[in-house]
């Protein structure tokens, strides 16, 4: 476990790591710049670094003794920074190499998902290399969802109700990422979890104006309606807060995760983890904070806080 105090921070340089390389970075520097108002709000010494393929000449440059790692995405979110960071020996939130490249990868997450008999949706997958055509063929029944397995934010994803959707779905996913997977479609409320430090805040239930939470309506003021807490029985909500907990500590996950869950019939599936969960004006994890008595500002010193090496 990490050894800093808020009074040893106090005394460090911070760097805001945001932007980055990745289809996210729009996202991200909205993220970067709120935790980094945040951080400066309660007396830290904070910079942003607009992470670049020169990332370490801009860590020495800035002398950056903690990186906040507020990236999304590949090279951010993927383990490829964290990797850096430890080489570099400097301190950082968040997740560690592993689980970070793990989380990354929704077919890895749902593997380990099952491994651990956490219940998620029926999956089948591509790799690179693999034929798009023999997936498609394997794939029997509709409705699906496709996704490319190494993006986020819900890049690229797709819901196909005939062949010809499912066709254009695999396609396009694989445009961003050579590894593709198709799961069964769970028609049902969409349900978010975040945990903090280990432990499970509010759940939230998410409802799409347009009936599909996709990037527009993710980040798109007004689009969506958040439930919360969201409005499910006492007893589910213990089960699915602590599949939340469970499917963190599976991939090794610190700091501050997110995972989302698919609800009907009081059965619940997990979609996937999210190790560095958006920090937006309509991000999820500090709505459920606001919820548990935690604002922003602390919010975001919590996440500091833990930062480390060697996770």
């Amino acid at each position: 476990m990490n050894c800093f105090t808020r009074e040893k921070m106090l005394q460090k340089k911070i760097g805001v790591l945001l932007g980055g390389l990745s289809a996210e970075r729009e996202i991200s520097l909205k993220t970067g710049r709120a935790c980094l108002q945040a951080l400066q709000q309660r007396g830290y010494r904070a910079v942003a670094v607009d992470v670049g393929h020169d990332l370490p000449a801009q860590l020495k440059e800035a002398g950056v003794e903690v990186a906040f790692v507020a990236l999304h995405g590949r090279f951010g979110e993927d383990g490829r920074v964290q990797g850096l960071l430890e080489m570099l020996q400097i301190p950082y939130t968040g997740s560690g190499v592993l689980a970070s490249s793990m989380a990354i990868d929704k077919v890895i997450t749902k593997q380990l998902l099952i491994y651990h008999e956490l219940p998620t949706p029926e999956f089948d997958f591509m790799r690179p290399g693999d034929s798009s055509v023999s997936l498609f063929e394997r794939c029997k029944h509709l409705p699906l969802v496709v996704k490319p397995s190494r993006e986020g934010s819900t890049i690229g994803i797709s819901i196909a109700h005939s062949r010809e959707a499912l066709r254009h779905g695999i396609d396009t996913a694989a445009a961003l990422d050579g590894t593709v997977l198709v799961e069964d479609f769970i028609a049902g409320s969409e349900l978010t979890v975040s945990v903090l430090n280990g432990a499970a805040l509010p759940i939230i239930q998410i409802v799409p104006k347009g009936g599909f939470y996709d990037y527009h309506a993710k980040y798109t003021a007004g689009e969506t309606e958040y439930l919360l807490p969201a409005p499910i029985d006492a007893a589910s909500t213990q089960r699915i807060q602590q599949a939340a907990v469970d499917a963190c500590r599976a991939l090794g996950c610190r700091g501050a995760a997110r995972v989302d869950f698919m609800f009907r019939e009081r059965e619940y599936y997990c979609l996937e983890v999210n190790t560095i969960p958006g920090m937006t004006e309509t991000s999820l994890l500090p709505k459920a904070a606001a919820e548990d008595g935690i604002d922003f500002p602390e919010l975001v010193e919590r996440i500091l806080l833990d930062a480390d090496l060697d996770k």
